[in-house]
């Protein structure tokens, strides 16, 4: 096994829950903001004052319809204050959800030092993402919710990168991942009609699914490359038996 699929559910799973869950909410509630509009808002806001259809390509999974509806319903929210109540939510949530974790500092500190590392062009979200602020590093559970929220946005845009050097769109991938297919087309609020037409288009790629499983390859090993590039070894398997012992 590698880094990458050793700390994928830490990573991407864990990584990712603060997204949808109540301390997100109510972030959202303050700004005045409807459940689940600060997500897009929040987590597109380290591009500024970017419009509906540039924030639709790179988040690149979620319909043109849902973000256009989202920045109808939030004009009033400037990214400044998106990107802050977004990242309050995930820190909220880190918070609530990893204060038993073992040492969250120092999980934290080796995280922050790969993101810190890591090259991050072509990789707009990774990159907004790393330049904003963030808590306290001794605030470990809001720290270590960051670090993983960071880990996240690099590995993702390594597979977007990964996806489009396999021939592959990214709603073409979620139709050929096993784990995805029409079902998470319409859990991210693809009308039914799309998502059918979305499922045919990728039918017609006859190696869809081989393209698919050399994308996921290629993703996990430049994701092995940028962490191994930025930490020593010994350092590398202590972040990895964190991130293992976490997810």
């Amino acid at each position: 096994m590698t880094f990458a699929a050793d700390t994928f559910s830490a990573v991407v799973r864990l990584g990712g829950r603060f997204m949808t869950a109540p301390d997100m909410t109510a972030r959202g509630a303050e700004l005045g903001l409807a459940d689940r509009l600060l997500y897009f808002r929040g987590r597109a806001g380290v591009l500024g004052t970017a419009p509906p259809v540039v924030v639709t390509q790179v988040l690149g999974i979620f319909p043109a319809w849902i973000i256009d509806y989202t920045w109808e319903n939030s004009a009033g929210v400037t990214p400044e204050q998106a990107v802050t109540a977004y990242a309050q939510g995930c820190w909220d949530w880190g918070r609530n959800h990893l204060t038993g974790t073992p040492e969250a500092v120092r999980t934290a500190r080796l995280a922050h030092r790969v993101v810190d590392a890591a090259d991050g062009s072509a990789l707009p979200l990774f990159t907004g993402w790393r330049a904003a602020r963030r808590p306290y590093d001794t605030d470990g559970p809001a720290a270590l919710a960051h670090a993983l929220m960071l880990l996240r946005e690099l590995r993702g845009g390594l597979h977007f990168g990964a996806l489009r050097a396999c021939g592959l769109g990214v709603t073409e991938a979620v139709v050929a991942d096993p784990g995805g297919g029409r079902a998470r087309l319409l859990r991210t609020a693809w009308p039914e009609e799309e998502a059918d037409a979305l499922v045919a288009r990728a039918g017609k790629i006859p190696d869809l699914t081989e393209r698919w499983r050399r994308a996921e390859r290629l993703t996990e090993d430049a994701f092995d490359r940028a962490v191994a590039a930025t930490l020593p070894e010994t350092e590398l398997v202590e972040l990895r038996e964190r991130l293992v012992a976490l997810g």
